[in-house]
């Protein structure tokens, strides 16, 4: 799914996803539906429309990578999935999330600014093909507004 997702330059090889998924406080969480054909009463199959692999490294988390399948974009999927993780994250006692996107997609920069990420710095020369990458992070941790008050 990452090569359909992704530019090849950009996208991980199936050995590659699955490092990431094995590492120690990693974890993947799937977005399914359901498919079959009512009039021939078969049993409806899973049909992945998008996933999420992150990693809670202490009090950082990070996502790896986020995927939803071309024709599923726009439905949710992608915010469902974001939020889920950082939720897991949160639990995990992350205080902060980070990513890394190209500086080329558009798409993504303006999602992660949606969800409140910011950027926080380049990386140049970060994709194989030397293509820049951002980093970009995101708090976890709600702090209270204090109020201010006259007496």
């Amino acid at each position: 799914m990452d090569q359909i997702c992704f530019d090849p330059m950009l996208a991980y090889s199936r050995p590659e996803l699955a490092v990431y998924m094995r590492r120690p406080g990693s974890f993947t969480l799937v977005a399914e539906s359901t498919i079959g054909d009512a009039n021939k009463m078969l049993k409806e199959e899973p049909r992945i429309l998008g996933f999420i692999v992150a990693e809670a490294r202490r009090r950082t988390g990070h996502i790896t990578t986020i995927d939803v399948l071309p024709q599923s974009r726009r439905s949710g999927i992608g915010s469902a999935l974001l939020q889920a993780a950082e939720d897991r994250l949160r639990q995990a006692g992350a205080a902060v999330v980070e990513l890394e996107t190209a500086v080329d997609n558009a798409a993504a920069i303006k999602f992660y600014k949606r969800k409140e990420y910011f950027v926080e710095k380049t990386i140049p020369g970060y994709y194989s093909n030397q293509l820049d990458a951002l980093v970009m992070s995101k708090d976890l941790v709600v702090t209270p507004v204090k109020e201010n008050s006259r007496s």
